[in-house]
Formats: structure tokens, C-alpha cells, sequence
């Protein structure tokens, strides 16, 4: 009798739905990477194209959507996709994936490293390549799309792929939102992404509860002086002298003014004056990049940013009509916000169905990078979550820490990703989330 309940209980264990799901799951996009997805992988990695001009690659990946049985619509935003599959009753679910590449000479070593050379937005013949890993995200979306095709009868509802442009030099997503996705194609109940991790080890899953990138503004400032000679600074305003004195000043208001708890940056990326070593100029300009994570603190730093530059170009007797401009771009990123249940719903979801080992913690003390995938979620809100797959293998890391090559950081010619975890990890992780939302 004993041994009946054991036998019983062992294959409640080895046969219950959750475990031969994620078995069959795992199965079928590991075979799925090594027939289709592999190759394809590699196609994307050789032939990466610019913000805006990515006309092969949405080709190639509307011709796939199409291929698995998906209604693709292209030239939305400019070269962006929308590919549709209904499937019954039920919410609709966005997949995002975005498809530019970076002007980026690859030296990552890679047998299969871009050559390609284009002509960008300048008229300049440049280097191209995908240093930010958006190869590896429509790759995984092509295998999200065909596991949700071939396995209908395990859900029920709408499933939208997108294909983003321009995510990297914008304005991708915006040009999007401005072509009327949600009325042409229906707003979606939720929303999820992906964006691959150099700095994570490969395959490993990385979900924030709150934002995991920061909505990003570029103001650029113009100080006014009043020209001279270089050896009559008596008879003029240095804008020189001011620029520097506005740049000190404008770190003050992310150190003085912010609360301890609230989290802002305030860069200055570009600082032009000048001509001729004896000329004192009538003109500096500086070019900032602006971050935050929420719309309180955003409006804080625009407001004192124009405030510090007025004031210290009064402090120093401009003319009041001679005062700084401050000029903030309608180009900005909103702060990417995972909804705080969907986030933790996803965990659950990655531990039960993936394995405990293969979700990480978020890391602390890191940076602000910004997302537009924002522009898709934030206005009207949409509830979604984008979450993080490593692509690094632990032997880099290791080769690193040794005094060996450093792991390559994203936008940087050394940068490349192992595929084949990342891939299919994303895979899986999207695949898990939708099969939740959309239940038979």
C-alpha cells in the first residue's frame, strides 16, 4: 500500500500539467532555435540596418510573421510592423520588439560580424552594426509568434506583434503612437518587452517591480554674451565663463534640491563656444541630457534647469535681453513603468515554469538608461512589463575578473551576445506570460 501511494504521488509530481507544460514548452523552442531561429539570428546579426531605414529587416521579419500564419500590416510609423493573430475570446496582448541598429564599427570577434556600411542621416558613409542586442529581440519574437501559432488550443484571445523602428535614435515608438495603432488595429489589455543584458549572465531572467529605464529629455541651452577681444574681457560677456559657471550650478539641483529619495541626472554632454584662441564669443551652447523616473520629479529638474541658467547669467550682469534660452525637445522619453501585480505575477510565473535559478534580482546601483517603449504604455496606461534577459556567459565574466577582455558594454564595438540562451529565454519568458493572460 505504501508503495502504491509513493508510486502514486511520484507521478502526480512527474506528470502534473505545470511540468510536462514547461517541458514541452522548453522542448519545443530549443527545437525551434536550432531549425529556424539559429539561422535567423544570424541573418539579423549580419545585415543590421539604421534608425529609420531599417527596410530589409522589416521585410525579412513581416515576411516570417506572414510565413506563420500572422495578418502583417508594414509602413506604420515608418518602417514599423503590426502583426495580428485572433484567436477566439479574450484580452489582446502587445509583443514588442525593436529592429535598429547602431552606426557602430562591430570588433566583437564574431565569425558572423557586420560588415555592413550605410549612408546615415548626415550624408556620411558609416560602419553599422547591432551593439545593442535588437537582433536577439525580433529573432525571439518571431519564436514567440510561432509557438503561439502552432499551440492555439492552449489559448484564447488576440495576440499583437510589433516590430519597432528607431528605438535607438527615436522617434520609433511615438511614430507609431502617431500613426494610430490603437485605432486601426485595437488597444491592447497589456503590453510586454524584453531587451537583452550584457551585463547579465546569459539566459537568466531579470524582472523590476517598478521602472527598469528612465524617461529621458534633451534640453539644450543657449548663452548669450557680448563679444570682445580676448585681451578686453572688461568689454564684454564671456559666455564661456557663464557656461561653465551654469554647467557647476546645475549639479547643485539633483544634490541640493532633490529629495535624498528621488533619483534625477542631469548631464552635460556637449559644450560649444568659440573660434580663435584671442576672441572672447557672443554665443555658447549646451547640449544636456535630462533623467528621471516619474513626471514630479521631471518637472522639478526642467523648472530648475531653467532657472540656474537665467540666474547665473543675471548674477553675472547679462542684459535682460541677452538671457540664456532653454530649449527642451518635444522628443522625450516618458520613464518605463512596469505595472507592480503584473511584474510579480511574472516571477511567480518564471520560478514555477522556468526553475528558481533562472530569475535574478535586479541590480543595484545602476544607471538611467532610457526606453521608448513608454510611448506605448504610459498615455493611456496600459499595464505591461518589460523585463531583462542576460546574454554574457559566466566564462566572460570570469575572463574579466582575471586582468582578461572586458565583457563588452551595449553600444560599444566589442559588444556581442550568446544567442542561443538569450534567444530562447526570451522566448520562454514572453511565451509564459501570454499562455497566463490568455487562457484557453
Amino acid at each position: 500500500m505504501k508503495t502504491l501511494s509513493s508510486f502514486i504521488l511520484l507521478s502526480s509530481v512527474l506528470f502534473s500539467p505545470v511540468t510536462v507544460m514547461a517541458s514541452s514548452l522548453s522542448e519545443a523552442i530549443n527545437a525551434d532555435y536550432q531549425q529556424h531561429l539559429a539561422p535567423l539570428w544570424d541573418h539579423f546579426h549580419r545585415n543590421p540596418e539604421l534608425s529609420l531605414m531599417e527596410t530589409k529587416t522589416a521585410k525579412r521579419l513581416a515576411s516570417e510573421l506572414r510565413a506563420i500564419g500572422y495578418e502583417v500590416t508594414e509602413g506604420i510609423g515608418g518602417t514599423g510592423i503590426v502583426a495580428m493573430l485572433k484567436n477566439g475570446a479574450g484580452p489582446m496582448v502587445m509583443v514588442r520588439a525593436d529592429m535598429d541598429g547602431l552606426p557602430v564599427k562591430e570588433l566583437s570577434g564574431l565569425p558572423n560580424a557586420s560588415k555592413v556600411m550605410m549612408t546615415d542621416w548626415n550624408g556620411e558613409n558609416v560602419s553599422v552594426m547591432h551593439a545593442c542586442g535588437h537582433d536577439v529581440h525580433i529573432t525571439a519574437l518571431v519564436g514567440t509568434a510561432r509557438y503561439m501559432a502552432e499551440n492555439k488550443n492552449q489559448w484564447s484571445g488576440t495576440l499583437m506583434l510589433i516590430g519597432q523602428p528607431a528605438e535607438e535614435k527615436g522617434p520609433g515608438a511615438s511614430a507609431m503612437m502617431q500613426d494610430n495603432i490603437w485605432q486601426r488595429f485595437g488597444q491592447p489589455d497589456y503590453a510586454y518587452a524584453f531587451h537583452v543584458d550584457a551585463n547579465s549572465l546569459a539566459g537568466k531572467v531579470t524582472v523590476d517591480e517598478n521602472s527598469p529605464y528612465a524617461g529621458a529629455d534633451t534640453v539644450d541651452i543657449i548663452v548669450h554674451g557680448i563679444g570682445a577681444h580676448g585681451a578686453s574681457p572688461h568689454q564684454g560677456k564671456d559666455p564661456i565663463m557663464i557656461g561653465a559657471q551654469i554647467v557647476t550650478n546645475l549639479q547643485t539641483i539633483v544634490s541640493r534640491e532633490l529629495a535624498p529619495r528621488d533619483a534625477g541626472v542631469i548631464t552635460v554632454g556637449a559644450f560649444h563656444s568659440g573660434t580663435k584662441h584671442n576672441i572672447i564669443s557672443a554665443q555658447a551652447h549646451l547640449q544636456l541630457t535630462v533623467r528621471s523616473l516619474n513626471p514630479r520629479v521631471r518637472e522639478q529638474l526642467l523648472t530648475a534647469i531653467k532657472r540656474v541658467a537665467i540666474g547665473t547669467a543675471r548674477t553675472a550682469g547679462v542684459p535682460e535681453d541677452k538671457l540664456p534660452e532653454v530649449i527642451i525637445s518635444e522628443d522625450a522619453y516618458p520613464p518605463t513603468y512596469n505595472d507592480k501585480k503584473l511584474a510579480q505575477r511574472l516571477k511567480v510565473l518564471i520560478n514555477d515554469k522556468m526553475g528558481e535559478d533562472m530569475l535574478l534580482a535586479p541590480k543595484e546601483g545602476g544607471g538611467m538608461g532610457a526606453e521608448d517603449f513608454g510611448f506605448f504604455t504610459t498615455d493611456p496606461y496600459i499595464p505591461s512589463v518589460y523585463f531583462n534577459v542576460g546574454g554574457t556567459p559566466q566564462a566572460d565574466f570570469d575572463r574579466a575578473a582575471a586582468g582578461g577582455a572586458p565583457v563588452g558594454s551595449h553600444h560599444s564595438p566589442q559588444f556581442k551576445i550568446s544567442p542561443e540562451p538569450a534567444v530562447k529565454s526570451g522566448v520562454e519568458a514572453t511565451v509564459i506570460a501570454l499562455l497566463d493572460l490568455m487562457p484557453k
